[in-house]
């Protein structure tokens, strides 16, 4: 039975163009997320966050490492 370990909420945003024109990305993780935390309530908290950024968001995301043995 696997077991959840840690969780992890990562947020990827757009900060700019480099010189070929592709989009330049950078990510910040707000590790060991409550492991109860459903994934509604872990969308709003990323909203939240995400509404005091200068930058748009690309994409939210969680990360759980579980244990299987």
């Amino acid at each position: 039975m696997a077991v959840i370990k840690n969780s992890r909420l990562s947020l990827q945003f757009e900060v700019g163009i480099d010189d070929d024109g592709l989009p330049i990305y950078r990510t910040k993780s707000f590790n060991n997320v409550k492991l109860n935390a459903t994934d509604e309530q872990l969308t709003n908290t990323a909203q939240a966050l995400i509404g005091l950024q200068q930058h748009p968001a690309m994409s939210i995301e969680r990360n759980n490492v579980y244990s299987l043995v």
